[in-house]
């Protein structure tokens, strides 16, 4: 446990600054769940269970317009696509854990967690500190990213952190959600997060154009039946987006 304890503290450290911008998206998570009907026993199972911020308010919001559960396990699959990529770009890094680590690692991946875990990685705690990870301990001399141990431990002390504060924030949402009077219509705080994500993340030609067709495309779907059209507006921005992107890169 000794050689798990300077890792561990190590990615906990990395994942504070993280972990602020994590509280309101949890809160949110909760509040919705209870909006759109779920009991608490219900949003807090769901929460720990799928565990996955963007997807798991797909699924409440879906659930909230009784959709059908193919069309809400299709949606979290199609939202969820980018975790098969983090998976094998960080697989080789676990090759080395028992099964039962990797499948903890693989429950507790998220986009934060990945990102925080690959640089160090790959940098070898050389980073000289940009954006999120700046604070990482990577000029700690104890941390050693080639050991397997201490990846391992550096992962799970960045993705525990994770987990408990998004847990933490849900139940603190969950409670407050349901305390909230019907009459407020609290409903309108899924697409604002959603919208809040996808801004900043439109950095350039090919993910303006997918935001576009895709929206559009749900949009114009939005009588689709299955609340259909909101699968076909990702399907269609995922097509737009690689197209662009085929094109800009050729």
């Amino acid at each position: 446990m000794s050689r798990l304890h300077a890792p561990l503290l190590a990615g906990a450290r990395a994942s504070l600054p993280l972990l602020l911008g994590l509280v309101p998206f949890g809160l949110v998570a909760g509040v919705a769940a209870v909006d759109a009907g779920l009991s608490p026993f219900q949003a807090v199972g769901l929460s720990v269970v799928v565990f996955a911020g963007a997807s798991q308010l797909a699924v409440v919001d879906l659930l909230g317009r009784d959709a059908s559960l193919a069309v809400v396990v299709l949606t979290a699959t199609i939202i969820n696509l980018r975790m098969s990529m983090y998976s094998a770009s960080i697989a080789p890094h676990f090759a080395d854990f028992r099964r039962r680590w990797r499948i903890l690692c693989a429950y507790l991946l998220t986009d934060m967690s990945y990102a925080l875990a690959i640089a160090e990685f790959t940098d070898g705690g050389e980073r000289s500190g940009d954006g999120d990870t700046s604070d990482t301990d990577s000029d700690d001399p104890t941390v050693d990213s080639a050991d397997p141990t201490h990846r391992r431990g550096y992962y799970l002390g960045a993705a525990v952190a994770m987990w408990l504060v998004w847990q933490a924030a849900t139940v603190v949402g969950v409670v407050v959600g349901a305390r909230i009077p019907d009459r407020w219509g609290v409903g309108f705080a899924v697409p604002l997060v959603f919208l809040a994500l996808l801004v900043p993340d439109l950095t350039d030609r090919p993910r303006v154009l997918a935001a576009l067709v895709g929206g559009s495309v749900a949009v114009a779907g939005a009588g689709w039946p299955l609340n259909l059209g909101l699968v076909g507006g990702a399907l269609a921005g995922v097509v737009a987006g690689v197209v662009a992107d085929g094109r800009v890169n050729a």
